[in-house]
C-alpha cells in the first residue's frame, strides 16, 4: 500500500487547516451539499440532512463487505456517518441515515477512531455517507494526520455531492466511491426526495474523475487511488441501468471500475412505494451485467 496518501502534502505549513476551518466556516450558512439550506449549523440549526455542528456516527470498524480492493487481508476501515442528505426510501441503511442509531463524537474522538482503525491493520479509512459532515472530517483529519494517520481516505457517498465542496477535496481525498443511483430525475424525486439527482450526479462524477483518474491498484491488488462507481440495480428497471452505464462510457471512461450490485431488497419504507416491495430478480442482474459487457468490454466490474 502507498505509504504517501495526498493529504499528507497539504499537512505541511498547515494548508490543511486552513481548508478545514474554511470549510467549517460554510456551516454558519450551510452550502455545503446542493440543498443549499442556508441554516446556521454552527448554532445548531438543522437541514434537510437533519445533522449540525457536532458528528453522529452509527458505528466504525474494519468492514470486509466492500469491494476486494478496499478490503485486502485487513478489510476496509469504515466509519458509518449518522444522516444523509439523501432522503432514499429503500435506504439499505435506514436507521442510520436517518439518524435513529447515532453516537455524537468530538472531532477529537474522531480522529481517534481514524487512528484506531490504522492500529487494526485496515488499509483505508472509508468515510460511509461523509457529504454532510466534509468540514467536520477535513479537521478531524488534519488531527489525526498530525498524530500518525498514514491511510488512504475512501469518499463512500450516495453521489450527490455540491461541486465547490469536492473541489475543496481535491488532493485530500484518495479514492471516491459515489453511488449513480438512477439517470431519471422524475425517480430520484420520488425515491431519493431530491429534484435533480442525475444532473447532480453526473456532475460530481465527473469532478471525482477529474481529480483521481480511473482506480489504480499496488502490487498487492489494494485501492491506492481512482474512482469506484456504485450502481444498485432496482426492481423493474427504476434506475435507468442501460443510461447510467452508457453515461460512464462516454463522459466518465470506458475503463472506470464498477460495483453492479444486485443485492437490493425491501428497506425503510419500501413498501409503500411498488415495485420495490420486491427483490430484483436473477434475470434483471444478469441483463445489468450483460448491459455492462455490452456498453464498454473494457469496464472492470466487481467481483
Amino acid at each position: 500500500m502507498a505509504s504517501y496518501p495526498g493529504y499528507l502534502a497539504k499537512l505541511k505549513g498547515g494548508r490543511l487547516k486552513k481548508i478545514a476551518l474554511e470549510l467549517m466556516e460554510l456551516l454558519k450558512d450551510c452550502t455545503v451539499c446542493p440543498h443549499h439550506c442556508h441554516v446556521n449549523r454552527q448554532k445548531g440549526e438543522k437541514g434537510f440532512c437533519r445533522a449540525g455542528l457536532e458528528v453522529e456516527i452509527g458505528g466504525y470498524g474494519p468492514h470486509f463487505g466492500e469491494e476486494p480492493p478496499l478490503v485486502g487481508r485487513g478489510g476496509s476501515g469504515t466509519i458509518f456517518f449518522s444522516h444523509c442528505n439523501l432522503g432514499c426510501v429503500f435506504c439499505q441503511n435506514y436507521e442510520i441515515s436517518r439518524g435513529w442509531e447515532s453516537e455524537k463524537v468530538s472531532l477529537d474522538k474522531l480522529a481517534r477512531i481514524m487512528l484506531a482503525l490504522q492500529e487494526r491493520g485496515c488499509h483505508n479509512i472509508n468515510l460511509v455517507t461523509p457529504s454532510h459532515y466534509v468540514p467536520q472530517i477535513v479537521a478531524a483529519l488534519a488531527m489525526a494526520a498530525e498524530q500518525g494517520l498514514r491511510l488512504p481516505l475512501v469518499y463512500n457517498c450516495g453521489g450527490y455531492e455540491e461541486i465547490s465542496t469536492l473541489k475543496a477535496l481535491e488532493g485530500i481525498i484518495d479514492i471516491y466511491m459515489p453511488d449513480f443511483k438512477y439517470a431519471d430525475a422524475d425517480v430520484g424525486r420520488r425515491l431519493s426526495k431530491v429534484p435533480d439527482y442525475p444532473q447532480v450526479a453526473k456532475e460530481a462524477l465527473k469532478e471525482m474523475h477529474r481529480q483521481v483518474g480511473d482506480l489504480e491498484l499496488d502490487e498487492k491488488g489494494i485501492a491506492k487511488r481512482g474512482l469506484i462507481i456504485r450502481h444498485l440495480v432496482l426492481p423493474g428497471g427504476l434506475a435507468s441501468t442501460k443510461e447510467v452505464l452508457e453515461f460512464i462510457a462516454r463522459e466518465i471512461s470506458p475503463y472506470s471500475y464498477i460495483n453492479v450490485m444486485g443485492q437490493y431488497y425491501p428497506a425503510g419504507e419500501a413498501q409503500r412505494y411498488p415495485p420495490l416491495t420486491r427483490r430484483i430478480t436473477r434475470e434483471e442482474y444478469k441483463e445489468a451485467l450483460r448491459l455492462a459487457h455490452e456498453v464498454s468490454p473494457h469496464f472492470r466490474l466487481a467481483e
